[in-house]
């Protein structure tokens, strides 16, 4: 099975995805020589982290009939201030009082769970080529 995204160069430093019926677009902070109208790429790679772990814990507490309205998760990036990677992201799943006291480490389960996260653990191979049209 195999995925495609068109990736195209919308001027400055814009970049877009096209797949499916959808465009994400992406572009650069202005001290990065952008213009900062969205996300850049780095920054769409760890929203998808979140946004991951989020689907999980909604679909966790969805099928137990939990109300999800005063769930968030709160994603902290650390990165090493000489390389700038990212070194350590904590993902803090902040739930209201009234959540049921059982269910809190299997929540934690449910995030984990996020295939994003899964893929970091066992990153697929990349390859970059040229094709001449």
């Amino acid at each position: 099975m195999e995925s495609k995204f068109d990736i195209t160069f919308d001027g400055n430093k814009k970049v877009s995805a096209h797949f499916r019926d959808f465009t994400i677009h992406s572009d650069q902070p202005k001290a990065d020589g952008g213009e900062n109208t969205a996300p850049s790429p780095f920054e769409l790679f760890l929203a998808s982290l979140g946004t991951c772990a989020g689907f999980y814990v909604a679909s966790f507490c969805q099928s137990r009939s939990i109300p999800t309205d005063n769930i968030r998760i709160v994603q902290t990036v650390f990165r090493n201030d000489s390389t700038h990677m990212a070194e350590k992201i904590n993902l803090d799943i902040v739930l209201p009082p009234d959540f049921p006291e059982k269910y809190k480490a299997a929540v934690i389960k449910a995030a984990d769970t996020c295939s994003v996260r899964k893929h970091l653990f066992s990153p697929p191979e990349i390859h970059v080529n040229t094709i001449i049209q």
